[in-house]
């Protein structure tokens, strides 16, 4: 038993340097001029773990922070998976889902490449493309693929009532979250692209929520989907707020899009009629590309085969808003899906002239007037197709 907490902590360590040497970087942030891209790994290319046996029944999904958005999507899929499921004489059930607690960057990436019970992971779409690109953990092509796009993260950046614009920001300390992780990546690269130089901190949300307050810091960054459960505990009468992010097509529209708070998102921080602008990020479910032997590829088919039928389920008020931005059959350019997902989508879309058919039947004779938003009405419509699977 020693033995194998020793060997654990050794290999603890290593994943943790592994991540610290590859995102390194000096402190106050690089200059503008300086390259934003991750650095490139002078190590050998990690190897995935086969040494201890894993769960065959359990999807091990690495996901970001407990306060984040991603780490309730996960939430919500195991939940909802979990039940329907018929169990066995001791309870047992044939899928579970076990979410994992991430940085939501590159570690997210690393634990699917390399430990042994994690299959899936929700990551931003630029940084894994950066990670490939400057080959940090080597050559990824061919071992990561992904199951579908999700929804898009916004730039959540707080400050201090005093930071009244982001160029104020210039020699004032900001926390972009733990090293490695999307916030510290990705905003190190965006505050770079905008000329912004800023002392770096890298500390969790609590962590930082409490340096804003008390004035160590002048801004936090958290890049997660909106709304975010974990500000509902800031307002501005605790002297923070949402600074805007400015679009700047030139120099952000390779990678970012542009997006809004409003109201409905944060009412504790921003008033009635008031908008916030920020930018935002692709993500996506990444999964280890299983060889199809292997009995982990059979878990993850089966997987991806409840989660796509259930999909319907996701899009009610008792989830996150967010899954309502996920658009299943969407692509992502540049990497291959999993080979079962790419099945389950062709074979939806046989039936789609049927699908219409039975739309049309849904709405007949409801006057235009009554009508409810597309966005509702689709949910309506994917509701009463779970009632009624004949028609």
């Amino acid at each position: 038993m020693r033995t194998g907490l020793f060997i654990a902590l050794i290999a603890a360590a290593w994943l943790g340097g592994q991540v610290q040497d590859s995102f390194a970087q000096k402190r106050p942030s690089a200059s503008p001029g300086e390259s934003t891209k991750v650095s490139p790994r002078k190590e050998g290319i990690p190897k995935k773990e086969t040494g201890r046996p894993a769960d065959p029944f359990t999807v091990g999904f690495v996901t970001g922070s407990p306060q984040c958005t991603e780490f309730a999507i996960a939430q919500d899929i195991a939940t909802t998976l979990a039940g329907g499921q018929e169990t066995g004489p001791h309870g047992q059930v044939a899928l579970r889902v076990l979410p994992i607690v991430g940085d939501g960057g590159a570690r997210n990436v690393l634990d699917v490449l390399t430990l042994a019970g994690t299959d899936v992971a929700i990551s931003p779409v630029v940084l894994v493309d950066r990670l490939r690109e400057t080959r940090t953990f080597g050559d990824i092509s061919d071992r990561l693929t992904y199951i579908a796009p999700l929804h898009i993260e916004e730039f959540h950046l707080l400050a201090r009532a005093e930071i009244g614009s982001l160029t104020e920001l210039s020699g004032k300390r900001v926390n972009l979250g733990d090293d490695g992780s999307a916030g510290a990546i990705l905003g190190r690269e965006v505050l770079n692209r905008l000329g912004v130089e800023i002392m770096e901190s890298n500390l969790g949300p609590e962590a930082a929520l409490d340096g804003l307050r008390k004035g160590d810091l002048s801004a936090a960054l958290l890049v997660s989907g909106k709304p975010l459960s974990f500000l509902t505990q800031v307002s501005q009468l605790d002297g923070i707020h949402l600074l805007p992010i400015p679009y700047f097509k030139e120099l952000l529209q390779q990678d970012y899009l542009p997006s809004t708070f409003r109201h409905k998102d944060y009412p504790n921080l921003i008033a009635a009629e008031a908008s916030v602008d920020t930018i935002a990020i692709k993500s996506a479910l990444f999964a280890y590309n299983w060889p199809s032997g292997n009995e982990r590829f059979r878990l993850l088919e089966f997987f991806v085969q409840t989660l796509f039928t259930r999909f319907p389920e996701f899009l009610g008020d008792a989830h996150h808003p967010k899954w309502r931005e996920v658009n299943l059959a969407a692509q992502l350019p540049g990497w291959r899906r999993f080979r079962p997902a790419e099945r389950w989508l062709q074979q939806q879309s046989g039936g789609e002239a049927a699908l219409r058919k039975a739309f049309g039947r849904f709405i007949e004779g409801k006057p235009t007037a009554d009508l409810p938003d597309r966005e509702e009405l689709f949910r309506d419509f994917l509701r009463w197709r779970e009632r009624n699977p004949a028609k």
